[in-house]
């Protein structure tokens, strides 16, 4: 505007292609969010059959047939357990 005085804002360039990144632990951590972020595209475009054969059958299907060897009073209960104990996203053990 009229009057003010001018400021320069510093904004970066995006990096060439092929060029190494200055920070490698920045440079990783953008890799593994971009890699995240294509995997919950993918996801999102896959048919139900396939999104569901691909991220909740197998587990599943480990917990039903554990589920049917222990014969539990309470299934349900067993089985969520179960899963969320085995739950290949779950980084705590």
């Amino acid at each position: 505007m009229k009057g003010e005085p001018e400021t320069e804002t510093a904004v970066s360039q995006p990096a060439e292609a092929g060029s190494a990144p200055e920070n490698p632990d920045q440079a990783a951590l953008a890799e593994k969010a971009a890699t995240e972020a294509q995997e919950k595209i993918d996801a999102q475009a896959l048919p139900i059959r396939t999104y569901l054969d691909q991220t909740v059958v197998p587990i599943l299907l480990q917990g039903l047939s554990d589920l049917v060897k222990t014969r539990p009073d309470d299934p349900v209960e067993y089985l969520a357990a179960y899963l969320m104990k085995h739950n290949p996203k779950n980084t705590k053990k």
